[in-house]
This record gives C-alpha cells, structure tokens and sequence, in this order.
C-alpha cells in the first residue's frame, strides 16, 4: 500500500493546480507488474528514454498528486479547454509530412492522462501519445485509460517516459508533432517557460498548453472577502520564483520571441450546483493556500470557508475559476512557411 499526500502549500504540478490538491490523503494499492500493459508501463530506470526536465526535483519527494483529484476535475478540464484552438491546430498537423505511425504527441505532466483522453478523439489521423510524468502510478493509470482511436478511427498507440517536468534533455523532443500540457504554466518559472519555447521552437512543433490561472475568481453571491482571499492566493502561487497568475503572458512572450504565433483562448471553470463536490475540495485548497500565504486571514478564512461550503451544499454557489489555453504554433522545422 503506498499514501500520498497532496499538500495545500506546495508548488504542484502533473495537471493539477497550486493550492486545489484532491483530498489530503489518500490510500491506494501500487498496480502489480502483471497489470501495465506491455509497452505502456514506466520505463524501467537503468534503461530510462529521453524524457522533459524543468526542474531537478528530490527523488524521495512524494508524488504530489492523488488520482482522485484528477479524476474529480476531469470533466470541468474537459468542458473549460477551447476547442476554437483546435481548427489552427489541425491545420498545422495535417500540413506535416507523413511519417509511419503518425503524429508524435508529447504530454508534458500527464498525470492520469486527461488531455490524451480529451484531445486525441478529438484530431484525425494516426498518433502515437508519449506520456510525461514524474509519478508512475499515474503513468500506469494514464497508459491504461488512454484512448485508442482518433476522431477518423485511426490508430493510438501510447508510451510512458518517467521525468519531472527540469532541465530540457537534448533530444527530448526530437522527432515531435506537438507537446501538449494542463495546468502547467502557472507552476513554471520565467526560466522554464523560456526552456520550453525554445525546446519547441527548436523541434518545430506547435504547443497546446491548457488551462492557466489567470488570477480571477468570480463566486455568485459575492462576499465582502472574495477579493482578499483572491489576492493572497495569486501571491501564494508566485511564492519560490513561480509564475502563477503571471505565467500565461510570460510563455506568450516567449515563444513569440521564437517566432512563433500565438493564440490564446478563455477556458475557465464554470462550476455550479451540478459540481459540488468538485468545488467544495477547490475551496478548500483555495481558502489554504490563501490563508498559508497570510496566516492573519485564519479566523476571518474559517467563517468564509464554512459560509462557502454551507453555500455550496444548499446548491446556492455558482465559481467562475478563470484560465486560459495557449496555442503557440512555431515556425515547421527547417525554415518552412
């Protein structure tokens, strides 16, 4: 039996967001050996493929996400991405020459493997997804749920690599048609960010990176401390050097700076009666990171908090948590239009 424990303070990332882990704790049995689909498994790590690094991270960090937190924020992921960046996208990857097997998909933090299962049904063609992801458990369980087939029922195929999203090994993305992220930017540095538009500026492909913070919430009925516990949950997420709220403009810069073209789409929760549970561990994380941030707000977050989850139950709250998508469509490697 393995327990993780999503922290409400800590940077986070593989397709969750800072501040709004899934529950504090949570049991679960490893998957034996004779479970991972052969081929699809973690890569074993004296024989580990080239894999995305931002950042050096701790190997005896644990995992910082519980599949339950990804699964609960699977459907609002899934409504909130805009599908208006997908006709630019679809171009682009129908213009690329044709290669055995198909396009080349790289998920970056994949998680449970959300955006496989939102996207690749989504895109004509044959493709071949590699999931990135520090943890390999929800290496397993995205490699597993992965779908099969594309829009036109050509074949997906899938592979796991293991890495924390650190430094940009060298031919990580050698060989890519498109790297695809959620819930990513925001936990970057501006070092990072700049790491990655030029990794991709490098390979030539287009980046889809989803679901950004933009730093506003709107609740309905509004409350007079709203604004407060928003401002100090943005300074939260800036904490250690990360970007948080501020992380979409900075990857805007950057892969413009490399020449790529940049569209950016709303894509915010929009969460009401029919999500409460969902909404209910998002205020939980919301109000702690916030109160983390400036312990003074303690007594005044607790009667808020219990005020918004009475709310919540009653069916009486509706959230608007805003994010953003970015496509960046660089330049097709070897110069061409």
């Amino acid at each position: 039996m393995r327990k993780t424990t999503a922290s409400t303070g800590a940077a986070q990332r593989d397709g969750g967001i800072p501040g709004q882990p899934g529950p504090r704790e949570v049991t679960e049995t490893a998957p034996s050996q004779d479970d991972v689909i052969p081929g699809a498994g973690p890569a074993p790590r004296p024989g580990e493929r080239a894999t995305v690094k931002l950042r050096e991270g701790d190997p005896q960090e644990p995992p910082r996400y519980a599949p339950e937190w990804l699964q609960l924020r699977e459907q609002a992921d899934a409504t909130a991405r805009s599908a208006e960046l997908l006709d630019p996208l679809r171009i682009r990857l129908a213009n690329l020459p044709a290669r055995h097997g198909g396009i080349v998909v790289h998920d970056l933090g994949c998680g449970t493997g959300s955006m496989g299962r939102w996207l690749a049904p989504r895109l004509d063609g044959a493709q071949h997804w590699i999931l990135h992801d520090r943890d390999p458990y929800l290496l397993h369980f995205a490699a597993v749920a992965s779908p099969r087939a594309a829009a036109d029922g050509s074949r997906v195929t899938v592979e796991t690599r293991r890495g924390d999203v650190a430094r940009l090994t060298p031919d990580a993305l050698v060989g890519a048609s498109l790297v695809t992220a959620s819930a990513l930017l925001d936990v970057l540095t501006r070092e990072e960010i700049g790491t990655l538009a030029a990794a991709c500026a490098g390979a030539g492909c287009p980046a889809l990176l989803t679901l950004s913070v933009v730093g506003r919430v709107d609740l309905t009925p509004a409350h007079p401390l709203d604004a407060e516990i928003t401002e100090a949950f943005n300074a939260h997420q800036r904490r250690t050097g990360l970007l948080g709220p501020d992380a979409l403009t900075v990857a805007c810069e950057a892969f413009a700076e490399h020449g790529a073209t940049v569209r950016v789409q709303p894509s915010g929760w929009q969460l009401g009666p029919g999500q409460r549970e969902l909404t209910a561990q998002w205020l939980r994380g919301w109000v702690g990171a916030a109160v983390e941030q400036r312990p003074e707000l303690g007594p005044r977050a607790d009667r808020y908090l219990k005020e918004r989850l009475e709310a919540c139950a009653a069916g009486e709250l509706e959230v608007v948590v805003h994010h953003s998508d970015l496509l960046a469509l660089s330049r097709p490697a070897g110069g061409a239009a």
